[in-house]
């Protein structure tokens, strides 16, 4: 969650089942956070203890896969609606229907309501015809299964999460994103049309734990620099040296093997976005250049151009540095023009970062060795038998008060190896397409 948070309390190894307020006490996001994150754990894990990892209700199970003819050639299918759990998040494929306007006199009769959702237009896919790698595999056998996942949304995407009467965001929102997406046979050791079903589900479930096993994992330290001297400003003994408390966020920028891995840093979470007006060339118009010296934008910062789309297909792009501040205009010049077009009804957006790169303007993986962030902190990089994911990430608190940083460690108080916090997927197989016959490998519960 890029979001501009104290710190995440919630750690479901330590059997917390609510958090309970004390009069007279200050107030924090974390706690109301916890609560929240309590409540959703209990409920997915209760839900998985029921269906399993995958089902829909008998009466309404959606996500029916078909075959359709698309547009241009191309091959198309038809998402059923209807509702599906995958690992306990609620998965809803109804189409909504437009609103109605008041009408003019003499208009005809508002339209028909939308057909069901397909694979070229579903909401969070984002899937692109001119791509080859979007389209559905041209031999079958295939799988098309369902990955869902969460990320966080704030005023940046959708403006309606702003309180116009403060001037201000207030809170983010958690959003729930599914894709379906084809799986051709050659990635899968089923390959025959005629395969056991049984067969495709242990094959899929293979790939599945293939993507999500034994991720890369991470230690952080702080460690005074050498010749830190600054007494009067600092505790002598803190490991910590920075002058505010912060969170820092450590995410894996392009993935793949540690040669080719790199990632970036930000010590507000990545929460330092810029709402993008429009494109031209290099320059960009940003709605705002920050409310202070903290939260703004400088010559030679690293930034991501993000939009609802990108977001949601999860595919790195270059960071581009900030050339050139146009603070009168509100805008800035990139060091290259941004890789997808202007589209306002995506909501672009610049998102800052705080390392400074030198790989395509991210940092190198380096493993089995102590990498420094800035003042102390220090990451190890350690992976086992999977890639680097894009996307996956770390946080981690800094405190002033005590000089360090909050990590677990080993009671020799050496840091702790953790996996990523995120990003968490679950995938559910839902049909067999082997030519013009699709067969339906949904699970169903309850009664019809």
């Amino acid at each position: 969650m890029h979001a501009d948070l104290s710190r995440i309390t919630f750690h479901p190894e330590r059997g917390y089942s609510a958090v309970i307020a004390q009069q007279g006490r200050v107030q924090v996001d974390a706690d109301i956070n916890e609560q929240v994150l309590n409540q959703l754990y209990q409920h997915r894990t209760a839900l998985v203890d029921l269906i399993g990892q995958h089902g829909g209700p008998a009466a309404s199970a959606g996500f029916k896969i078909e075959r359709l003819a698309g547009r241009h050639g191309l091959d198309d299918l038809s998402i059923g609606p209807g509702r599906y759990y995958v690992g306990g998040v609620l998965c809803d494929a109804h189409r909504p229907e437009p609103g109605i306007p008041v009408p003019d006199e003499g208009e005809p009769a508002p339209p028909d309501p939308p057909g069901p959702w397909t694979y070229w237009d579903q909401p969070d896919a984002f899937r692109d015809p001119e791509l080859p790698g979007d389209r559905l595999p041209a031999e079958a056998p295939y799988l098309v299964y369902l990955k869902v996942w969460e990320r966080l949304v704030t005023a940046a995407e959708d403006p309606e999460l702003r309180e116009v009467a403060l001037g201000a965001d207030t809170s983010a929102r958690i959003k729930v994103v599914w894709q379906v997406l084809a799986l051709p046979s050659s990635e899968l050791q089923v390959r025959n049309a005629d395969a056991p079903i049984g067969a495709v589900e242990q094959s899929f479930d293979e790939w599945v734990r293939g993507r999500t096993e034994n991720p890369a994992r991470l230690a952080v330290r702080a460690q005074r620099p050498d010749g830190a001297d600054e007494p009067c400003v600092l505790r002598p003994d803190a490991r910590y040296r920075g002058l505010e408390n912060q969170l820092y966020r450590v995410e894996i920028h392009d993935g793949g093997p540690a040669a080719e891995a790199t990632f970036k840093w930000s010590r507000e979470n990545g929460s330092v976005v810029f709402p993008v007006d429009d494109v031209d060339g290099t320059w960009v118009d940003l709605a705002s250049l920050g409310g202070d010296t903290k939260l703004d934008l400088d010559v030679g910062d690293f930034v991501e151009f993000l939009d609802t789309a990108l977001i949601s297909r999860r595919e790195p792009r270059p960071m581009l540095r900030v050339e050139e501040l146009d603070l009168p205009e509100r805008r800035v010049r990139l060091s290259a023009e941004p890789a997808v077009p202007h589209r306002p009804e995506l909501h672009p957006f610049l998102r800052r970062w705080d390392h400074r790169g030198s790989r395509g303007g991210a940092v190198p993986v380096e493993e089995g060795r102590w990498i420094p962030v800035e003042d102390g902190v220090e990451i190890f990089f350690h992976r086992a038998e999977s890639e680097y994911r894009s996307g996956d990430h770390w946080i981690v608190p800094a405190r002033t008060a005590t000089g360090d940083v909050e990590w677990p460690t080993d009671p020799a108080g050496r840091p702790l190896l953790r996996p990523p916090l995120g990003v968490v997927e679950h995938c559910a197989p839902l049909a067999w397409v082997t030519g013009e016959q699709v067969v339906d490998m949904r699970l169903t519960f309850g009664m019809t």
